[in-house]
Parts: C-alpha cells; structure tokens; sequence
C-alpha cells in the first residue's frame, strides 16, 4: 500500500477520540474545524508530508552494542509481518506528520519478548490517564489496552497533556487562511460575480433605461464575438483580471513557503523560492543537512528511541542518513581521495562503499600518510 492509501486509511475515520488531543486554541471559529483531511487537500501540505516520509523511508537503521554494530535483529527488519520495513516507517511517519502522535502495537511471545508490531491509526486511539495526568492505558477499536501494549510516539509535548502536538493541530489558523484563499480564488474564476465589464453612461439613467440598456447590450454581444453597436451616451469598459490576479499567486506562494516552514521542509524540496536567495551547490547541501538535523530530527530520534526501547538491553537503534547526505559523484570521489590520502581511509574499503569488486593488494599501493610536521620554534 503506498502513500495515498495509506493517508485514506489513516483518515477515514474523523471523530475526535474521547479525550481529546491538545490543540491550540483559535480566535476563529472555522480555523478550529481544520482537520488532517481537511489540510491534506492542499497541495503543499500534501508534498511536505510526502517529504518528509520519503526522505525517512530511504534511511537505513542499524542495532549498536557497546559502540559496535551488529547484524540487524528480524524486529528492526520487519517490524510488521503484515507489510514491509517502509510501509511501517511510512506508517509510523504519516501519523506523526499529520496527527501529532504515532501508536505501535506490541505484540509479544510467551516469554516475554516483542515479536512484531503494529502502526495503528492515531484518530482511534484514546490515551486513558488518571486524575493526576498519569497514563494507565489506551483504548482502540473499543478494547482497553494496557499501557505496556502500546508504544507512544510524538511530536511537541506539552506539559499537562498526554498527547504530542503536530504541525495540524498547532497551526490551524494558518491552514485554514491557506485553504479560504485557495477557495476564494477557485470561487472567483468560476463563479459570475466579477462582471465581464461595465456599461457607463454621461447622463443620469433611470432604473427602467439602465435594465434595457443592459438587455440590449446581451441581446446585440452577449457571449458572442464581433462588433457592439451602443447607444448615444452609453460606453463600454471590459474588466480584465489577469490570471495571476485571478489565482492570487503571490499569497498562495507565501502560503506554499509558510507550510514548508511549519513541516520543516526546504523550500526547494516545495518546488518554492524564497525572493533574494540563489540555489547553489553549496546551500543546497547546507538546506538539506539542516533539514536533516532540525527538520527530520525530531521524527529520527523519536524512532531510535522507540525501537531502543523495545530492544534487549545494551542494544541501541540507529539511522542512518548517509543515503540523503551522499554528494553526487565528482564529489564523492573527491572525498573519497582526501581520505585516502590523509590516511583514515583504504582504497578497499573506498570501493565497498561505491559496491564495487575487491581488487587484491590495492591497499599495497597506497603509501602510508606523512605524519604531521611540528611547527618551528
């Protein structure tokens, strides 16, 4: 199942569940009403989410012992046995993108040890807690689950709340302004409130001259091409909306640039400029490791730390994001030489990271690196 069915199975399903989960309050009533669906039609929301799932899809996880990685254990490689490792991650990351929470059913063994899990959908969860706040469990599907049965995932938290916040839930009125723009521009191309053109006169008209002005106007030009004949007095003056006036393209890229701000996704990655700034090799690269580090971050450890949790002790998960670092190639291999020449790298293990066949000897080549000179005194 790919993205779309995937955001149609997490959304089907609309009622708040019975303790609701935090949202900022708004000044506007409508901008209260916006749900993930509701965002989700707008194009840009549905690209940042894309983004940022696509980009956690493609990283791979490995298991730490004492500093020393290991083969990677059957619940990090297949969490789900239903569906496969980048369903679940995609799963996993759609819900906190668009709910602000993200929920794993454990399943465990007789013994005790999680054998699979299970991404459920967020809007059917309800955190059960006590008086003081403390969590005691969770109800899904009408079943009472125990808190030990299901691992907790989220976005922002905020103190008196069991529940994360998300982008959806903390910026409605900014995405409601976004959607009543879209509507507004789509109502005024549509719609014939906005007048083709206006008929004027030099002389005072009569509500009964002004009405058969107009119909004679429509019956002579009315919606057809070629000469208007007027009477004596009467002008005519069309009014032309541009097609950027019509779609309001200035405040809709303005709306573009603030939702990829509030996902934490480059602009670029929106297909969107910001006016002033020039795309060049190096700020692209600066764009996408501050994306990893301040936009994908949050979603990074909240993930390592889940399936930390759920490992044996000692062990640790790890992403990692070399498959979105990677320079292309003339900059690999420069990399590639630097570190061969100043010595902390093989040519062999070079050519495993490129996946190409082992040469035998071709370590004997290099010579060894020139240790540092000490300055002069």
């Amino acid at each position: 199942m790919g993205l779309i069915g995937n955001l149609v199975s997490f959304l089907k399903r609309e009622e708040p569940p019975v303790s609701e989960p935090l949202s900022i309050p708004s000044r506007s009533t409508s901008a209260a009403e916006v749900s993930p669906t509701d965002a989700l039609t707008l194009g840009a929301v549905y690209r940042a989410v894309s983004i940022r799932v696509a980009a956690l899809c493609q990283l791979s996880i490995d298991v730490e012992r004492a500093g020393v990685t290991i083969d990677t254990p059957s619940l990090l490689r297949r969490p789900d046995v239903d569906t496969s490792y980048r369903a679940f991650i995609e799963q996993t990351a759609v819900s906190l993108s668009l709910a602000g929470n993200a929920y794993w059913r454990i399943r465990r063994d007789e013994q005790g040890t999680v054998k699979t899990l299970e991404v459920l959908n967020p809007h059917d969860v309800t955190i059960r807690t006590t008086a003081a706040g403390r969590v005691v469990g969770y109800t899904y599907g009408g079943y009472d689950l125990k808190r030990e049965d299901i691992k907790h995932l989220s976005k922002l938290r905020v103190p008196g709340s069991p529940y994360g916040l998300g982008p959806i839930q903390s910026a409605r009125a900014e995405l409601r302004g976004a959607i009543d723009l879209r509507d507004y521009a789509s109502k005024i191309v549509t719609s014939s409130d906005v007048p083709s053109g206006v008929l004027s006169a030099n002389f005072p008209l009569t509500d009964a001259e002004a009405t058969a002005a107009k119909a004679n106007w429509e019956q002579t030009h009315g919606g057809r091409q070629g000469i208007a004949v007027l009477g004596q007095g009467l002008s005519y003056q069309s009014v032309y909306l541009s097609p950027a006036d019509a779609q309001f393209l200035e405040s809709q890229r303005f709306s573009v640039i603030a939702i990829a701000r509030l996902f934490g996704v480059p602009a670029s990655l929106m297909l969107s400029g910001i006016d002033g700034s020039a795309l060049t090799y190096a700020n692209i690269s600066q764009e996408w490791l501050g994306f990893i580090k301040f936009g994908l971050a949050d979603d990074i450890a909240e993930i390592e730390d889940a399936f930390t949790d759920l490992l044996p002790r000692g062990q640790r998960a790890r992403f990692n994001p070399e498959a979105l670092l990677r320079l292309d190639t003339a900059g690999r291999y420069e990399a590639h030489a630097a570190a061969i020449s100043a010595g902390w790298m093989l040519p062999s293990e070079v050519r495993e990271i490129e996946n190409l066949p082992e040469i035998s000897g071709i370590d004997d080549r290099v010579p060894p690196a020139r240790p540092a000179q000490k300055a002069a005194a």
